[in-house]
């Protein structure tokens, strides 16, 4: 071996079949199959959507659980992590696709109340900085169920509120924001998210993401107007809040979850790229000074991963301290000269271990120890 190496494992989930935590474990153990003495340290990582609390809790925040309201209104107890005085919400545990019953989309009428309740969790803890990240969502409701929960009124031409879900903001002609939760004021809300799409429009919430949530092509144009529509009558109920409404639904990141995005930036949200804002909030930075190699990875390698995904951003910070970073992965579908471009200087997937992919999924964690024996031979032995 050269010198002592020191092995950073910094690896979202591979969806579907290993949390990040138990990518970290089973490269560990298969590193320490060939190199017994050698030093790793686990950092898992996510980029704000699915996981991200996981992440945190990981990293040492505390764990903490509420009852909520989950996508179609039936109760769910969602986590929140906190650490002092930060906390780390993730909307997917309140509102996200994994709530559905398995084949049930509710694409018009699934809500984010939940997330609401959640974020009002985290400030009943004491939270000055929350980090909000979003993605997984199974709503499409431009955030409006999670204004509700946190104080806004959503009325219809009799008064009454609108129903619940994208398809309800047809319906609306009212809205009033002065009853919003005052300490979201005092508060540094930090909106993180892997997607930079506007609120409405080709780009848009709707279009980009629905078919993934069940919606059809008629569901996609019915939510796109309902949403332009939301941020219309926003715009026009003016004050601090409201007066923005369509600077902030054009501004990227406003289409992210479902539009969640949007509402989050009429609570002040700033938005950063999901993955540098949890690098950051883990303690990455002082990890990597520590180490000589760096293995990150997801389940799958693809033109998307680029796109701010949790490895892309682990890659770039890495390669700008000058360390060495190899990946693992479910299926790689990058040629080397794009992950050579992203800071990776060599990519390892199950399916060279294991080409049946169905194999691959439901046994990935020990031919992900097989993939990192073969890390430790190539780069540590």
């Amino acid at each position: 071996m050269h010198g002592t190496r020191r092995v950073l494992v910094a690896a979202d989930k591979f969806k579907g079949s290993l949390t990040a935590v138990q990518v970290a474990e089973r490269v560990t153990a298969g590193l320490r199959r060939v190199v017994p003495d050698v030093e790793v340290e686990a950092l898992p990582v996510a980029d704000g959507g699915d996981g991200t609390v996981d992440a945190a809790v990981a990293a040492g925040f505390e764990r903490r659980e509420v009852r909520v309201e989950g996508p179609l209104g039936d109760e769910v107890t969602a986590a929140f992590a906190l650490r002092g005085d930060t906390a780390v919400v993730e909307m997917a545990e309140a509102s996200g696709l994994q709530r559905l019953p398995a084949g049930v989309f509710a694409p018009l009428t699934a809500s984010t109340y939940g997330s609401g309740e959640l974020l009002r969790a985290a400030l009943d803890a004491g939270a000055r900085t929350i980090v909000f990240g979003v993605g997984g969502s199974a709503t499409t409701d431009g955030g409006a169920g999670m204004l509700s929960a946190l104080g806004a009124r959503f009325l219809d031409a009799d008064g009454e509120p609108i129903p619940p879900g994208g398809g309800g903001l047809a319906s609306l002609a009212r809205a009033d924001l002065s009853g919003l939760d005052q300490r979201l004021a005092a508060v540094e809300l930090v909106l993180a998210s892997d997607v930079d799409n506007p609120l409405t429009g080709p780009k848009g919430a709707p279009a980009v993401y629905g078919p993934q949530k069940g919606a059809s092509a008629q569901d996609v144009s019915t939510l796109d107007a309902a949403l332009a529509h939301f941020a219309k009558v926003l715009e026009g109920a003016g004050g601090a809040v409201g007066g923005r409404a369509a600077e902030y639904a054009a501004s990227p990141g406003a289409g992210a979850a479902g539009g969640i995005g949007f509402g989050a930036m009429l609570l002040g949200a700033r938005f950063q790229a999901g993955i540098s804002v949890m690098l950051d909030v883990l303690g990455f930075a002082p990890a990597l000074e520590r180490a000589s190699l760096v293995i990150t990875g997801e389940g799958s390698l693809d033109e998307q991963t680029l796109h701010g995904k949790a490895p892309a951003g682990v890659a770039a910070a890495a390669r700008a301290a000058g360390k060495e970073v190899v990946a693992v992965c479910g299926r790689l579908a990058l040629e080397p000269e794009a992950l050579e471009r992203a800071g990776i200087r060599r990519a390892y997937a199950l399916t060279e271990v294991e080409p049946d992919v169905a194999q691959c999924i439901a046994d990935a964690g020990r031919i992900l120890e097989q993939v990192a024996e073969r890390i430790a031979r190539d780069h540590l032995a």
